[in-house]
């Protein structure tokens, strides 16, 4: 029983600590992608003028 709950809680929080931290950058790159896409079309907008 002790090695079941030392497996969890070496496999488990490691886990869930990089769950975490994937959906935390997922949304930085969320923004990253639409300020690209802003600048992308302000650039498009000075070359056109």
């Amino acid at each position: 029983m002790d090695e079941i709950i030392s497996q969890i809680a070496n496999v488990g929080f490691p886990a869930a600590l990089c769950i975490y931290l994937l959906v935390r950058v997922e949304a930085k790159l969320d923004s990253l992608t639409a300020s690209i896409t802003e600048l992308t079309k302000v650039i498009e907008g000075i070359r056109k003028a």
